[in-house]
């Protein structure tokens, strides 16, 4: 299991993105607008986050700062503590 250090937050990040095929033609390229804010759960913490979360909680997180880290084909969601705005 990755263990995040250096202030960071391992998060499961639930994208629902459709697979279907679609009745409009849109350039290779489009991506939809992403919102600002997303609601994360918690994976796992460093130990020197500086505020009271728990594994299993959920978090809203900047949604343009999670990081994305690929090892040995395994995704791992990361944010680092100052882009939490809210733990719910």
């Amino acid at each position: 299991m990755f263990k995040p250090v250096n202030r960071h937050i391992l998060i499961d990040v639930n994208r629902n993105e459709e697979d279907g095929v679609s009745s409009i033609i849109l350039p290779e390229d489009y991506k939809p607008q992403q919102q600002k804010h997303s609601v994360v759960k918690v994976l796992n913490k460093s130990e020197d986050v500086k505020f009271d979360v728990l594994v299993g909680s959920k978090i809203v997180v900047d949604s343009s700062m999670i990081e994305e880290i690929v090892i040995n084909n395994t995704i791992y969601n990361i944010i680092l503590e100052n882009y939490v705005v809210g733990v719910l």
